[in-house]
């Protein structure tokens, strides 16, 4: 919810006292043609900060109209330096509480995460369609899913592959374990964060990788990680409580290496505990995810 200048400005200068959620998108102001998440915030100015009321409701008919009062410490946590204002539509606690081991960033876990730096239209002279003699693989969220890895896709609008030389080498990675998240959803869709697996042998011999600019890209020093631990971090991303989690604090439906970077995440030992797990398994579902992230991080 806009920068942390401005939510400072706002925080120093007055109270929260209601914030009112409208769950559509296109309805609220659907005379306006307003498509956003619309939400209306009653301050005032000067005063002593306590209880917040949130409210939700479809559309401006207010016909299922819910309201519930919040602590401000469940609005705007105490410990968090970039003062997020979450907007919690329940009175259940917030799901991350639940989980004592979630208590890591990125860099405590040796983790990092960038957009992915191949922007095609700047590059596009070194674009291939397929891959060839000189090439590596250029790597979109169209090549991942469910199924794993798909690559090369005959047909696909955007290219497979990327060559591979002194103008395109600084914006590769080498060949190895990855963890992806897709920067766009829609709101309607049932997950805001679908986190993939690159797995290097879906690649047959390829000794780079190209990540587009519409993934994140979770590595280690602009390298692989451990097959165990890119794994975990998976299985982790795609548990039902971070979806959550991050819907409460991010509005939008981009989920960028800056939202990513700010969650946290349970240690390195329980992220590869995990994906030694999922290794085993032939099939993972939603449930069996969620039900071992419980297990492993409560």
């Amino acid at each position: 919810m806009a920068g942390r200048p401005f939510r400072e400005f706002v925080l120093e200068r007055a109270a929260i006292r209601h914030m009112h959620l409208f769950e559509s998108r296109n309805k609220a102001f659907k005379d306006d043609a307003v498509l956003q998440e619309n939400i209306i915030i009653r301050l005032e100015r000067g005063g002593e900060q306590g209880p917040v009321t949130i409210s939700t409701s479809t559309d401006d008919t207010f016909a299922d109209l819910a309201s519930h009062d919040h602590p401000f410490d469940r609005i705007v946590f105490p410990d968090d330096p970039e003062r997020f204002i979450h907007v919690p539509t329940s009175p259940a606690t917030h799901v991350m509480e639940r989980f004592p081991a979630v208590s890591y960033t990125l860099a405590e876990i040796g983790i990092d995460v960038s957009t992915g730096p191949v922007v095609d239209f700047r590059l596009k002279e070194h674009l291939r369609d397929m891959p060839g003699p000189g090439t590596v693989p250029l790597l979109y969220p169209a090549h991942f899913s469910n199924a794993g890895n798909t690559w090369p896709i005959d047909g696909m609008k955007k290219p497979n592959a990327i060559e591979r030389n002194s103008d395109t080498e600084k914006w590769l990675y080498p060949s190895g374990y990855y963890c992806v998240v897709r920067r766009f959803s829609s709101k309607e869709e049932s997950r805001r964060i679908v986190a993939s697996l690159v797995d290097p042998d879906a690649f047959n011999d390829a000794t780079a990788l190209g990540f587009e600019n519409h993934l994140n890209v979770f590595h280690g020093s602009r390298r692989g990680l451990p097959q165990a631990l890119a794994h975990g971090l998976t299985v982790f991303l795609n548990t039902s409580a971070v979806d959550e989690a991050f819907r409460r604090f991010s509005g939008h439906t981009q989920v960028n290496a800056t939202d990513l970077r700010r969650m946290k995440y349970p240690g390195r030992d329980v992220l590869t505990e995990l994906g030694r797990w999922a290794m085993q398994q032939e099939t993972l579902t939603q449930r069996m995810i969620d039900e071992r992230f419980g297990a492993a991080a409560a």
